[in-house]
């Protein structure tokens, strides 16, 4: 009977993969290869979702989470997130599952993680969101940007071309910095590459329609994505650096997070490569060394940034210092 419910569960709370289709969502293709790409990221993440809703327990789903091609086993990963918080946060039988995924194969995902607890936030009741538990105070702003990714990938219109910010928002409940639209915007612009179908130079014009206070954090979640996700080639790849103009290094900044991500995990790909050297000059190990060396503590922070901000500053700083580039 357990296992029939785990089944019944699994099929009544995962969405549809259809809703991953690029025509389903009204994006444009740029070729048959990047559509391939961005539907099998959609179909991924769902993928992990549904491990992780029939699973009896986060060991029991990590058995076949570890089967996902390297590729795509990061979306697997984040989508196993978003299920376990469900799962938490409902009054469904069981808890604390995200805690122990993560405290197992999860913690070398636990950037992935982080923002798949950010998409069962967008899907959650506000009233449940204080029981969503994000301990780590500095990567807790990931949520947030899952947050912001689903809403700008499921309400394009909405949050991207009518460039809808959220005026208030809840979580975290504490935020002296104010900093929660900032946090989703990278997540918007991280969907943004998936809204433009890879295709660098759209996906450019696109983020320049937006106010200038907001750009900054928009190329950041645009250069993770282009990085982690893949979809553009070198020339697409500089060419979408160079429009980024004055922020140039947050893009880069971006990147070296996607690369950190990658090589914690084991995941890093070909195109992990080519990103990086493009979009920041140097190796995918380079880069994340740039983000070990410029992790703050969150006491770091300071009255007009918290210390999340402060990481961010830091690696983008560092990344253009050793280009010797000037700011």
């Amino acid at each position: 009977m357990a296992g029939y419910l785990r089944t019944l569960r699994r099929r009544i709370l995962t969405p549809s993969v259809s809703a991953t289709k690029l025509g389903t969502r009204g994006f444009p293709v740029k070729n048959a290869a990047s559509q391939e790409l961005l539907e099998k990221v959609g179909e991924t993440f769902l993928t992990g979702y549904g491990y992780a809703m029939a699973s009896r327990e986060p060991a029991d789903a990590e058995v076949l989470l570890e089967q996902v091609h390297t590729q795509f086993r990061g979306f697997a990963y984040e989508g196993a997130a978003m299920a376990f918080t469900m799962l938490d946060v409902l009054p469904l039988p069981g808890h604390r599952r995200l805690a122990t995924f993560i405290a197992g194969r999860g913690l070398d995902h636990i950037y992935m993680a982080y923002v798949g607890i950010g998409w069962a936030m967008a899907r959650l009741p506000r009233f449940r969101w204080p029981r969503i538990e994000a301990p780590d105070p500095l990567l807790r702003w990931l949520v947030l940007d899952g947050y912001g990714f689903h809403q700008a990938y499921f309400h394009t219109t909405r949050y991207v071309y009518q460039q809808f910010r959220e005026p208030a928002f809840p979580w975290p409940a504490n935020d002296p910095h104010s900093y929660t639209g900032r946090a989703i915007d990278q997540g918007i612009g991280r969907a943004m590459w998936f809204v433009a179908g890879t295709d660098a130079g759209l996906l450019a014009r696109m983020i320049e329609a937006f106010p200038a206070a907001r750009r900054g954090d928009l190329y950041s979640g645009a250069g993770l994505a282009a990085t982690y996700a893949g979809g553009a080639d070198e020339a697409e790849l500089r060419g979408f650096a160079e429009s980024a103009g004055p922020y140039r290094w947050q893009a880069a900044q971006g990147s070296a997070f996607a690369a950190k991500a990658r090589l914690r995990a084991g995941l890093a790909v070909p195109h992990t490569y080519l990103a990086t050297n493009v979009m920041c000059g140097m190796s995918p190990e380079q880069a994340a060394q740039v983000c070990d060396r410029a992790r703050p503590e969150p006491s770091e922070g300071d009255t007009q940034r918290n210390a999340y901000e402060v990481w961010r500053q830091r690696i983008a700083a560092e990344v253009a210092a050793l280009q010797g580039a000037s700011r």
